[in-house]
């Protein structure tokens, strides 16, 4: 069992940034990949970035290449969002995921546990 808390969302101007957090319970934390995902009011949960056990891979949506960054920190059972360049485009409520097996982690209904989600809001 793994319980994910994500936090470090907010309001924020755009062109701003914002890093957001995933804390994993477990001891368990560096066999599983991990992802963002984000969901806009009335649009489906679509992939934001994901990455894998040993961070060695990562994986980004074409649109948040080049301005987010996702990372992650087996030690302290943590990952990651860091966001920058923010457009309004960019706001919905950010989910991370674990998940254990799939074969392509960029697939939200592969994942196997999910946090409730930050809020990300950015204005023009």
């Amino acid at each position: 069992q793994v319980q994910l808390v994500e936090s470090g969302g907010g309001l924020v101007q755009a062109g701003g940034s914002l890093r957001l957090s995933c804390a994993a319970s477990g001891r368990t934390f560096s066999s599983y990949a991990m992802g963002w995902f984000r969901q806009a009011p009335g649009k489906e949960r679509e992939f934001v970035a994901a990455i894998t056990r040993t961070g060695a891979n990562t994986y980004y949506a074409d649109s948040v290449k080049g301005r987010f960054t996702i990372s992650r920190d087996n030690a302290k059972n943590a990952m990651y969002l860091q966001m920058n360049g923010l457009n309004p485009a960019d706001t919905a409520v950010y989910y991370c995921g674990a998940v254990l097996y799939s074969s392509d982690i960029r697939r939200a209904n592969g994942y196997d546990y999910w946090g409730q989600g930050t809020q990300v809001t950015v204005s023009s």
